[in-house]
């Protein structure tokens, strides 16, 4: 689709709901009039920054703001389009899916003032996991910046020292690893629900390393060296973190 072909269908859609619109007003691909209220549009092939940059200038003038694009199907379930929505959201811009064939546009965000105390919720739940994140992590084993790479998180810090354990002193009970100091609330569930496939049971409240975990082992072996610095982990009885 081009931009032109989201034209008509977009001011039909605005027809229906008692809008008077005219293209290219004051740089606006359509300023619709009703009553005292003024709604601009900006008709777009692809949601970019370019558009949404736009349409925040149409704020200058407009009551209220859309940006209309082609709707795909694949890009509504995208990880980026949930990012670009809610940056819309807290822009209060709206958005209007416009179907390949033209016959339908979808209202998939409307431009109502953005639900601040909403956001202030999930900001104080979001920075929580944050914040308990960091305190976590043993040490910094990852680089910012990269992609497609496995990141050390502290889950993967907590089952690494367990591997490591398991490793030097042999099969053991979630208890007994407990006890030389490994993470006193996710232990028994990093062994029991074996995510990345390091551990294997050998019987009831009994766990080994996984020929996968030895290779874990070797491939953080670095962030293993750390993290196992303070633990006497050559005599059992008297394993502790001294650290």
């Amino acid at each position: 689709m081009l931009e032109k072909d989201l034209y008509e269908p977009v001011r039909q859609w605005l027809m229906d709901r008692g809008y008077n619109p005219k293209a290219e007003v004051m740089g606006c691909d359509i300023l619709a009039l009703k009553d005292e209220l003024a709604l601009a549009v900006e008709l777009k092939v692809t949601l970019n920054l370019e558009v949404i940059l736009q349409a925040v200038d149409r704020q200058r003038f407009a009551d209220m703001v859309y940006i209309a694009v082609p709707k795909k199907g694949r890009l509504l379930y995208t990880k980026r389009w949930r990012m670009i929505t809610h940056l819309l959201k807290r822009l209060e811009i709206g958005l209007l899916l416009v179907s390949e064939k033209g016959k339908n546009v979808e209202e998939a965000l409307e431009p109502v003032p953005f639900d601040r105390e909403r956001s202030r919720q999930a900001y104080k739940r979001k920075r929580k996991s944050a914040v308990a994140e960091f305190n976590k992590r043993h040490g910094d084993y990852n680089t910012g910046g990269v992609n497609k790479v496995k990141l050390v998180t502290a889950y993967r810090e907590s089952a690494l020292l367990i591997a490591h354990l398991l490793s030097v002193n042999g099969p053991m009970s979630p208890k007994r690893l407990r006890e030389m100091g490994t993470d006193a609330r996710k232990t028994q569930s990093i062994l029991s629900r074996n995510v990345y496939g390091w551990f294997e049971r050998l019987s009831k409240g009994l766990y080994m390393v996984s020929p996968r975990g030895y290779e874990a082992l070797k491939l953080y072996n670095d962030v293993v060296s750390e993290l196992s610095a303070g633990y006497d982990i050559a005599n059992n009885s008297t394993a502790q973190k001294t650290t």
